[in-house]
């Protein structure tokens, strides 16, 4: 770099400086001024990137080629949102016919492309997989007059397009929503539910009062500024837009020791290799886009202070309440312990905040998935490949198992198929696993406290107060002053900002930086890590790194612990309203009307548990057998899928989750009676066809290996069931009988109304299910039928009319072949036929007649 420099010779220098320490500063130092050139020109490379990208019409950073289907502007209620078509990379083929997969990215304070960044991201592992993947983005400024409630009809109506462009894919699109963007689709989805498959939402807030003592310190935001007023002072100041970067600088506050030095220095330190991937992630991070006054200040009132949205208190514009109860999808929650905007609690309080207990959930017909990593941040959880190629790749290739999932609370886990003793029977690198939870296990992450929550209303109340005040003293004098260009001048003056212009091309100062640059890297003197004052250099690095935190812990403890005492205070809790036992927020799962509803379900359900046929037999049977597991996975799933496929081609998945859910809500309700009434599902089916289901059923057992021990004992309970409802066999034919035709044989079998299934003698469960009057028609059809051979001639002895038919034939072996052939037939019928009630006429029996 500087060529005119003298150099000692080697012999010369190891005399004059035999422990190398001072060759080791020079070193040092000329890699040090070298480094902090490239970091200076890295710099200035993006500035010149974030001034390009915001003078982009519509900036995305999607790693994807894509094509935009309908803009948002082109609504009836106009929006800055687009529904755009991913196109898939060269040597990726997708399936029109496989479920689509959307992901909706977030608008709060980016802009969009984060979902679709790289390879390994949410777009890249759905492409990948086959799915025809779409992407909902926004451009970078509002549409006058646009609301939530705008937005979230909006992504309604995107859905609606997707799914008609698929008219021949019957399962519904899978909905992916990053942080803000989960609980705008959670809400969309609360109000058409009819348009959401499965929903992930990842990083997302749902339940903002919700943390841990010592964590989660943006919960406090809202009571240290008093509340919403200023945010409107903002908008107001803006003309009526709100800049994002407001927002982007509250996430960087949160860990001052990454915004002020490591991220910086990690560049530094690494910058022969680091630039790219640093410039590729600015790009996004410093892309900031504005929002309209009116949403932000909606977000705020209604989520970040208010909460709620999980507590179903929000109702739009025309009426309609937006209760999270609503949905019909099921919903995966992702997120992590490492996640200091979203941590666990404020992505999971919601389900405690709406349901009471597990029972509530389960007959609200509710399936909610979580999964909480243990240490990725929160842009990790939908920007990290790692956690892509893991986590998002097994819901991915879940999705369908999930779809069925009974009603009910899971945790999952994720273990390599390597590390497992089954790894033979697993076809991914990892497997994903259900483990079923009780709304009361989620405390073990909530932690509740109803103090905290008092505490929150508190603030609320004041808010309420304060945006009161402003409103009628100083909002009519700022919006006054504000004006378009001092609004414009103000967005282009903030600190985030103001950091990527100053250190661009447009600063003649910095002229000369990519000369030097250049001149560096052609003759670059890098030192190693075993360079004594280059080690040093890591551990003043260490302490700085360390002294922030320490001094950021401090910060936060000081903010907790004066949030506590101020809005604890017993006297300002009365003055708000919120003295004594007064309620602090609704409960919904605790109010009248919704345990009315529960008990409703129950009963409703109970009228059905005797209803169907084999299908329901079998499902029934596989549900309570895999509920005898301590988790399950998609392994079962695939194979039952794929059984029932083949017994009947043109059922739907919609059928099958139908199926599914009904038979785990019938179990749910009177497990008992519910297995008792299993040889009643079952009356009318031929030996083979018995067997043919228990193969069945243990074929799909044996898919996620060796069952456990209660799994085992409840499948041999399911056998001896099966077993109870097999049908005796016909006595031996002899050529003395009557012949087919002679009204002593088939006459007397058809007054009785009687056949071989139908004599056979029930199980004691059968018995008692078929007396109770909530059984199925069908099953009160056969009731009276089996009495009434106890006046003819006894069960065994009454030939059936397949052999009754084979006296007339010349030869037993002939008779034998044809009885056989009746079976086959009505094997074959039995495979054919749909779930419901048993309605098959060749096997319906006739009441007795009268003896007159």
């Amino acid at each position: 770099m500087i060529p005119l420099m003298p150099t000692l010779p080697p012999a010369l220098a190891s005399w004059m400086d035999p422990f190398g320490f001072g060759r080791a500063a020079v070193d040092y130092w000329r890699d040090g001024l070298e480094r902090s050139t490239l970091y200076l020109d890295v710099m200035r490379q993006r500035g010149n990137q974030y001034l390009e990208h915001i003078e982009q019409t519509k900036p995305n950073v999607l790693g994807f080629e894509s094509e935009v289907l309908l803009d948002g502007r082109d609504l009836p209620c106009p929006v800055n949102y687009e529904l755009m078509r991913i196109l898939p990379p060269e040597g990726v083929e997708t399936d029109p016919l496989m479920r689509p997969f959307v992901v909706v990215d977030p608008r709060a304070g980016h802009g969009p492309g984060i979902g679709g960044f790289k390879p390994d991201s949410e777009l890249g592992v759905a492409l990948r997989a086959g799915h025809p993947c779409y992407f909902i983005g926004f451009l970078p400024y509002p549409e006058p007059g646009q609301t939530v409630e705008d937005v979230v009809e909006a992504e309604v109506a995107f859905l609606r397009h997707v799914i008609s462009l698929h008219p021949d894919t019957a399962e519904k699109p899978m909905v992916v929503g990053n942080c803000q963007a989960g609980w705008q689709i959670m809400m969309a989805a609360a109000l058409e539910p009819e348009v959401f498959g499965p929903i992930l939402i990842a990083g997302a807030p749902l339940s903002y009062w919700a943390g841990h003592r010592g964590q989660a310190p943006m919960r406090y935001t809202g009571g240290m500024t008093g509340g919403s007023w200023v945010t409107t002072l903002l908008s107001d100041l803006g003309d009526g837009l709100f800049d994002g970067a407001w927002l982007v600088q509250n996430f960087e506050r949160l860990n001052p020791a990454n915004t002020w030095w490591s991220k910086q220095y990690h560049l530094y330190s690494r910058v022969d290799t680091e630039a790219e991937r640093y410039l590729d992630f600015e790009r996004w991070w410093g892309g900031h886009v504005v929002l309209g006054g009116q949403e932000i200040q909606y977000i705020v009132d209604n989520l970040f202070v208010g909460n709620r949205l999980s507590t179903a208190q929000m109702v739009t514009a025309d009426g309609r309440r937006i209760d999270l109860r609503n949905l019909r999808s099921p919903v995966v929650v992702f997120c992590s312990r490492g996640d200091d905007i979203t941590p666990p609690p404020q992505a999971l309080g919601w389900v405690q905040d709406l349901y009471q207990d597990t029972d509530d959930l389960i007959a609200n017909e509710q399936t909610i998935v979580y999964c909480v990593h243990d240490t990725t941040g929160h842009l990790g959880i939908f920007v990290s490949g790692s956690v892509s190629r893991k986590e998002h790749a097994e819901f991915t290739a879940n999705m369908d198992y999930i779809d069925v999932l009974p009603p009910g609370l899971y945790e999952t886990a994720i273990s390599r198929a390597e590390d497992r003793p089954d790894a033979e029977l697993i076809e991914r690198d990892y497997l994903l696993e259900f483990q079923p939870r009780s709304v009361e296990e989620l405390d073990h992450e909530i932690q509740h406290r109803a103090d905290d929550e008092r505490r929150f209303a508190t603030v609320a109340r004041v808010s309420e107060i304060n945006q009161g005040l402003y409103r009628a003293f100083l909002q009519p004098w700022v919006q006054a002053l504000a004006t378009p260009e001092s609004a414009h001048w103000m967005r282009r003056m903030h600190p985030n900002r103001l950091g990527y212009r100053l250190l661009s091309d447009r600063n003649p100062l910095m002229v000369p930086v990519p000369v030097l640059a250049d001149r560096v890297r052609r003759d670059r003197h890098e030192v190693g890590e075993d360079n004594v004052f280059r080690a040093l250099e890591g551990v003043v690095s260490s302490q700085i790194t360390h002294a922030l935190e320490a001094w950021r812990e401090l910060r936060d403890r000081s903010l907790e612990r004066w949030f506590q005492d101020v809005y604890g205070q017993p006297l300002l809790q009365l003055l708000v309203g919120l003295g004594g036992d007064a309620p602090v927020r609704r409960q919904p799962g605790a109010e009248p009307e919704q345990r009315r509803f529960v008990q409703q379900r129950h009963a409703a359900i109970r009228t059905r548990v005797a209803e169907g046929g084999s299908h329901e037999a079998v499902m029934r049977s596989v549900i309570y057998v895999l509920g005898g597991a301590p988790a399950t996975d998609g392994r079962n799933f695939q194979r039952l899928r794929a059984s029932r496929a083949e017994l009947e081609p043109d059922a739907r998945l919609a059928d099958f989750k139908h199926l599914v859910r009904e038979q785990f809500f019938i179990l749910e309700q009177d497990r008992e009676l519910a297995l008792e009434t299993i040889p009643t599902l079952l009356e009318g089916l031929a030996a083979d066809e018995i067997d043919a289901h228990l193969e069945h059923i243990d074929h799909v057992l044996a898919a996620s290996g060796e069952l456990s021990d209660r799994a085992a004992k409840r499948f041999a309970r399911i056998r001896e069931l099966f077993e109870s409802a097999r049908p005796e066999p016909a006595p031996s034919s002899t050529p003395d009988e009557t012949p087919e035709g002679a009204p002593g044989a088939a006459g007397s079998l058809e007054a009785s109304g009687t056949s071989p299934a139908s004599e056979t003698p029930a199980s004691s469960g059968a018995a008692k299910a078929a007396e109770t009057p909530k059984t199925s028609p069908a099953a009160r059809k056969t009731a009276p039928a089996k009495a009434a051979p106890a006046k003819n001639a006894p069960a065994k002895s009454t030939p059936s009319k397949a052999a009754t038919a084979s006296k007339a034939s010349s030869a037993p072996e002939t008779a034998s072949s044809e009885a056989s052939g009746k079976v086959k037939a009505s094997s074959a019928t039995s495979g054919a036929r749909r779930s419901g009630p048993r309605q098959t006429g060749a096997r319906r029996r006739k009441p007795p007649e009268s003896k007159s």
